[in-house]
């Protein structure tokens, strides 16, 4: 990460990082000057906390080749993370610690830390202190979410709320994925009802009938198309579909 790295003309700070590739350790330095314009693929990503949430965020970001750098103050997960991404051990709930890892310096923030109520605000404050232009903070319960974003959180996230309505539209069979996008908006996969099956999507009428868009098919042992009113609809094919989730309800409850 170019803006983490020591440069020539710039006395580096005492926090290191652990650098994901052999172990070694890196200076950390700040870069004073603000670059708006940098998005998360060239600014890098800082990773606070590594429970559940924040490692998984890290770990993903890292294999997709984006730069991560994880700050964590437990050594046992400092430890247990060393070599697979950039690490610094810190107290992010410390503004100086936040200062001297050079925290301005990157576009985007997640914070992972969630079971402390007090850290994760703390944290989320600091970072918007800092001017952070993007601050994805993860909370337990509606109320957490409604301080991180009073606060100034640009996006929170409910990941145990979030799973469980997927999972409440999961159970009964009928849906095989389901994400909800905003607002009610949702993408799901399904089996096709049996008044489609045979017919073309424009035969079938599915919008008009059901107020729901077929974006996709996936006929078995094939990749999934994109469907016009002209693809035909089989007994064995997979769905993708959007629209509002009572609507997909109602579509995917057709026998």
């Amino acid at each position: 990460m170019a803006e983490n790295q020591a440069s020539e003309g710039r006395q580096p700070l005492q926090a290191e990082t652990t650098d994901g590739g052999g172990g070694r350790t890196v200076p950390v330095t700040k870069e004073r000057t603000r670059k708006p314009e940098k998005s998360a693929q060239d600014g890098g990503v800082l990773v606070i906390g590594l429970g559940r949430f924040g490692s998984s965020i890290a770990l993903t970001l890292d294999r997709l080749g984006h730069d991560v750098l994880a700050v964590e103050k437990s050594p046992s997960l400092i430890q247990h993370y060393t070599g697979r991404f950039p690490l610094v051990e810190a107290d992010a709930s410390n503004p100086e610690a936040m200062a001297q890892i050079g925290v301005s310096d990157f576009p985007v923030a997640v914070v992972g830390v969630g079971t402390s109520l007090e850290a994760s605000v703390l944290i989320t404050g600091n970072l918007v202190d800092a001017g952070t232009p993007q601050i994805w903070a993860k909370a337990t319960s509606t109320e957490h979410a409604r301080i991180l974003q009073r606060i100034g959180a640009h996006h929170v996230v409910l990941p145990e709320a979030d799973a469980g309505n997927r999972v409440a539209h999961l159970v009964s069979g009928k849906l095989l994925d389901y994400i909800e996008v905003e607002d009610g908006f949702t993408i799901v996969k399904m089996r096709p009802p049996r008044e489609t099956q045979g017919f073309t999507v424009g035969q079938s009428q599915i919008r008009k009938k059901y107020g729901v868009t077929v974006i996709g098919v996936k006929p078995p042992g094939e990749d999934f198309v994109y469907a016009g009113e002209d693809t035909r609809i089989s007994a064995n094919d997979l769905l993708i579909v959007s629209g509002h989730s009572d609507l997909l309800e109602r579509f995917a409850a057709r026998p």
